[in-house]
This record gives C-alpha cells, structure tokens and sequence, in this order.
C-alpha cells in the first residue's frame, strides 16, 4: 500500500512539473477550456434567473371566473372544492360582489374616471373566484372545466385571466427556451474543441518526450505509470481553467452592478442573478472545477491510448 501512495506521489508530482514545463502547450487549450467553461455556468444563471422570473410572473396571474348574481353559498363552495381537486391549481379564493367592488377600486386608484364612473351606478360587478394556476402552459385544462355546460350555468359571463401577464410569460418562456438551446450548443461546440485542442497538446507532449517513455517502456513501467503524469497534466488544465472562468463571472457582475449600475437586462434580472451566483458560488466553483477536470481527463486518456498504443494489463 506505502508503495502505491509513493508511485501516486511520483506521478502527481510528474504532472505538475511538465504543466510548467509546457505552459506555452497549455494556454491555447486552456483558453478554449475557459470559453466552455464559461459558457456553461452563465447558462446555468441565466436559465435560473428567467425560471425565477417566470415565477414571478405566475404568482401574480390568476384565473377570475365571474359567477352569477343568483349562485348560493354551498354551490360556490362546491364550485371552490371542485377547482382546488383539479392537478393545475394552486389555491382559490373567493371574493363577494362587495369584496369585488374594493379590490376593483384599488386596482384603478390612479385612474379617478373609472372610480368615478364605477361610484355612480350600483355595484355592477360580480362576485368572483380567483383561480391561481400552478403552470400557466396548461392554463387549458381549468378553462376547459369551466366551460363544461354544468359549470357554465354559474357564470355571469366567460372566465378569464390577464392577457398581458400571459403575453410576457409566453415571451419569457420563449426566451428561456432559445437561450437553453444556445446555451447547450455553445457548451457542446467548446466541449469538442477543448477536447481536440488537449488531445493535440496532450499529443505534442508525448511527441516531445517520446525518447523518455521508450526507455520508461523498457524499464518495465505499467500503464498508467506513463499514462498518469499525462492526465494530471490535462486535470491541471480544467482546475486552472474553473478558476479562471469563476473569476470571470465574478468580474462581470461587480461590473454590471458596479460601474455600469444595472439591475436588470432585458429579461434578465441582473441582481437576482448575482444573489444567486454570491449564494451559490461554493456549488458553483466545485462544479466548475468538476466539469474542467473531466473534460482534461477525458481528452488525456483518450490521447494516451490512441497514441502510447497501451494496453492495460490484466489484473
């Protein structure tokens, strides 16, 4: 076991010298790596940052279904139990012609003509049910049951919900959409280049130390003896790289709330997306550093065994 941990040891400390040795090698494969790496974590903010959004957005949105002046209190509460069974609801809430009335008024408190118009006559509006939906994508499935002939029959007129929230959550959805799209091409595209440009530089190494491991080879060192060095090499890379990418992303948002004094980008909520980032980072540093280290190792064994011509020996 002692012997094990001093070879592990060697091969280790043979890795980090030849990464200093071929720094040169190294920053083209590591600036592609920096790029992916990248790529992927602002990918992984902006998608949560528009989810929140969208959540938001869904809160406040609720289903109103208008009943008639005639519907008695057991069929409202029955109507109420029905909605709430229903897989897409979240919560229902009930509101009197009069409790109606109020929320209408402070919904229009900086409109004085609807308010005006709305004190001269009597109460005209409805006693309602406020249906929040749980997804707005399948929104369908309440109105369907409202407009079944038996629910119908308890409204004064059609249900309905705000189109402008719906309008910007459809946007939002769409956006979040076609960023993920571009997000997992990006990330996939840089994967294949950082896995080609290790896989070359990795190739240069053994090129340049091919007199070292013929007589390595002829010494009688196993497989990953040789090999080992060569991936801790590439490991190295992914770590420097997750670092470097990390650091980045923190630029950026010291940046964005700093000098240019944003808090939003469109769609994009800049301060929620740093408040996750600064609550997150420790998560998102080890997964930076994860995913740059496979994608090292990767590339490595995968150099090493298509040009060292290895074959591991049976245990």
């Amino acid at each position: 076991m002692k012997r094990k941990w001093i070879t592990f040891g060697r091969i280790v400390r043979t890795g980090i010298v030849n990464f200093f040795r071929n720094t040169s090698l190294a920053v083209a494969a590591m600036a592609v790596m920096v790029v992916t790496l990248t790529i992927i974590l602002l990918s992984m903010i902006v998608n949560k940052t528009l989810s929140n959004e969208i959540q938001q957005i869904t809160e406040k949105i609720d289903v109103s279904v208008y009943l008639s002046d005639d519907i008695k209190p057991d069929q409202v509460n029955e109507l109420r139990r029905q909605l709430e069974s229903l897989q897409n609801v979240r919560t229902t809430e009930f509101l009197s012609k009069s409790d109606a009335l109020e929320a209408y008024k402070r919904e229009n408190v900086n409109n004085p003509e609807l308010l005006q118009a709305i004190n001269q006559t009597d109460n005209p509006l409805p006693a309602t049910i406020r249906v929040k939906p749980i997804d707005l994508n399948k929104v369908n499935e309440i109105q369907d049951f409202l407009n079944t002939p038996r629910i119908k029959e308890l409204q004064s007129e059609e249900a309905s919900y705000s189109g402008d929230r719906k309008e910007a959550i459809d946007n939002i959805s769409h956006a979040a959409d076609t960023l993920q799209r571009i997000g997992i091409a990006g990330v996939a595209l840089f994967a294949v280049i950082s896995v080609l440009i290790i896989f070359n530089t990795i190739q240069m190494a053994i090129f340049n130390r091919r007199d070292e491991i013929s007589i390595m080879r002829l010494l009688g060192a196993n497989t990953w003896y040789i090999r080992g060095p060569f991936v801790v090499e590439s490991i190295i890379y992914g770590i420097v790289s997750g670092l470097i990418s990390i650091a980045l992303i923190h630029a950026l948002f010291v940046a964005s709330s700093g000098t240019l004094q944003a808090s939003s980008l469109g769609l994009l909520d800049i301060s929620y997306a740093q408040k996750y980032f600064n609550d997150n980072f420790v998560l998102l540093l080890l997964m930076q550093l994860g995913v740059g280290m496979a994608i090292g190792a990767a590339s490595s064994v995968i150099a090493t065994r298509r040009y060292l011509k290895f074959k591991t020996p049976k245990k």
